[in-house]
């Protein structure tokens, strides 16, 4: 399906919750569970999931939700979670994706990291001149506005417990495939820019698959 058509499927307004719902969990979800959080019945739940599935914005797979295996333990349900597959629309088609990847291959050539990441620095400066992100909950409201999806979790990673801030959705996704600490030392530089400055927060790398390689916590100097 064309990308225009699969954005399209979310003009429907129970469609899209379902969608965002699944999205904003960060895991694989179940027919009654987005039903039950989006108020509809499990059937015309499962229609839009399906459909979503079919515009590729969601992949399906399956497995048992009580947690068991074995004897008693129930069939697979179906679960949902959110698409791999990066979605873009511009009429007329623009292919920002190819000279995205061609430029990293030549700064990687040509040894720039560093430029990029003093270049990914400044920006972030320069974002956070006009929304200082002295804490978590600012720097979250930045991130969000960048296509970062941060989650505040409450303990993982954070060294003593306490809470990490880490981005379900790299913006650069597709590049970070193909050149990974090009990509990751940009994000970290990008963050460090932000947070500059800012005694209540620092960034550190912290990769987890399927998520954005950068966290963002307290900072261990700001703690009483």
């Amino acid at each position: 399906m064309e990308d225009i058509e699969a954005v399209a499927l979310l003009q429907d307004p129970v469609r899209r919750r379902l969608y965002e719902f699944v999205v904003g969990r960060g895991r694989e979800v179940g027919r009654n569970e987005a039903a039950e959080a989006v108020g509809v019945g499990r059937t015309l739940a499962a229609f839009h999931l399906d459909k979503l599935v079919d515009g590729g914005l969601l992949e399906a797979g399956s497995r048992r939700l009580s947690g068991r295996s074995g004897p008693g333990a129930g069939r697979p349900a179906k679960v949902y979670r959110r698409s791999a597959v990066e979605r873009g629309v511009s009429l007329p088609a623009r292919d920002y994706r190819t000279v995205a990847g061609l430029l990293a291959e030549a700064v990687e050539r040509a040894g720039l990291d560093g430029e990029v990441q003093e270049a990914a620095r400044r920006e972030g400066a320069a974002l956070a001149a006009g929304a200082p992100c002295g804490d978590l909950e600012a720097l979250a409201e930045v991130l969000v506005a960048r296509g970062y999806e941060p989650v505040l979790e409450g303990g993982e990673g954070a060294g003593e417990g306490g809470p990490v801030l880490r981005m379900r959705n790299c913006p650069f996704h597709t590049v970070a495939e193909r050149f990974p600490p090009l990509v990751c030392g940009m994000n970290l530089a990008l963050l460090e820019g932000l947070v500059e400055g800012a005694e209540g927060v620092r960034v550190r790398m912290d990769s987890r698959p399927g998520w954005c390689c950068v966290v963002a916590e307290p900072s261990k100097n700001n703690e009483h």
